[in-house]
């Protein structure tokens, strides 16, 4: 097959994206086609946008061949800002500096064409689970995944549930060794009512020897109140989305290590409302979601949803619509 690859965690880190590479020269491996298009920089919780009003300038990712290093697969490579010339046979990625489903139509339309048809388009490996609908509904991964399937092509969101983060390469190569074979499956049998998949691979020792099961997305909602802290922090001194992201990815540790353990999801409650006799406080506002609720949403429900199979450290494939889908049964005229 012709795979286009993409992401929501931009070119290999160890801080940020240390999946993508391993998924790649798998698939390589296994005899595909890979071109890959990411975003320049992480680009998390972005869902399905694209930056309306701002050119596109993409630059030349080089990555080093996969090694093991001190414990880790490397995550290296250089960037640069002119392609490699037609005739070199060196590997290079394209990276944009735009959002995940921007990939994908650069990808899809604007490169490549000299390697055929693409017959597949997927999103990942993202870093961290994509389950449940809070999850999901933000989910640049998922969202890179429904931008290929909007413009007709298959395509799987990829996620590794990770339960440390100590990146341990052989059960990173498992998982990417049992992604491939997934990916084949589901493509050679493909639903003709679904038009993506999201799968999440949880990133533990044997994971080819646990359960694969088909999942519905549990429905879950925010409810501890606001995802926003408010703060008071002087102007240009705003954490990044990579320093905010990597604390989210911290609190996703301390929860893979409960389930791990069976230990209790502690429940901090909701904030204590600010007080004021003016119209509005001037405040600034922290991006501080309460993660428990995921957390807790998962504890309380019932097997088959994907929650449930990535929190048994089973694999979760969710077939999924690029849409919207109405509920109810209302038709007709309304008369007020």
């Amino acid at each position: 097959m012709h795979i286009l690859v993409t992401n929501d965690d931009g070119p290999p880190s160890d801080q940020s994206s240390p999946y993508v590479h391993s998924l790649v020269s798998s698939l390589q491996a296994a005899g595909h086609t890979v071109s890959v298009v990411l975003p320049h920089t992480q680009r998390s919780w972005i869902g399905k946008a694209h930056l309306v009003g701002k050119s596109v300038r993409p630059s030349y990712f080089r990555p080093s061949p996969l090694t093991t290093s001190n414990g880790r697969l490397s995550n290296t490579g250089t960037t640069h800002t002119r392609p490699l010339p037609s005739s070199s046979t060196d590997e290079e990625w394209v990276l944009v500096d735009s959002t995940p489903a921007s990939c994908v139509q650069i990808g899809l339309y604007h490169y490549f064409k000299e390697r055929g048809p693409i017959d597949l388009v997927i999103s990942g490996p993202n870093y961290g689970r994509n389950s449940t609908a809070v999850f999901s509904l933000s989910s640049g991964t998922i969202g890179g995944a429904m931008e290929a399937a909007v413009c007709g092509f298959k395509s799987i969101a990829l996620s590794y549930a990770f339960f440390d983060r100590n990146h341990d390469p052989t059960i990173i190569t498992g998982a990417s060794a049992l992604s491939v074979k997934l990916v084949e499956h589901l493509h050679a049998n493909w639903d003709p009512t679904t038009h993506l998949y999201s799968v999440n691979v949880p990133l533990v020792e044997d994971v080819g020897s646990r359960k694969i099961l088909y999942t519905h997305m549990l429905q879950n909602t925010w409810r501890s109140g606001s995802c926003f802290q408010p703060i008071e922090v002087p102007e240009g001194e705003d954490e990044g989305p990579a320093e905010a992201e990597a604390a989210m990815r911290k609190a996703e540790e301390k929860q893979g290590i409960r389930e791990l353990t069976g230990e209790s999801v502690p429940n901090s409650g909701r904030e204590t409302p600010l007080q004021s006799h003016v119209r509005y406080t001037h405040k600034h506002f922290k991006w501080a979601p309460h993660f428990k609720d995921v957390y807790q949403s998962v504890e309380e429900s019932e097997p088959g949803n994907d929650g449930w199979a990535v929190a048994h450290m089973n694999t979760s494939v969710t077939p999924l619509r690029a849409n919207f889908m109405h509920s109810g049964q209302q038709e007709g005229e309304i008369k007020l």
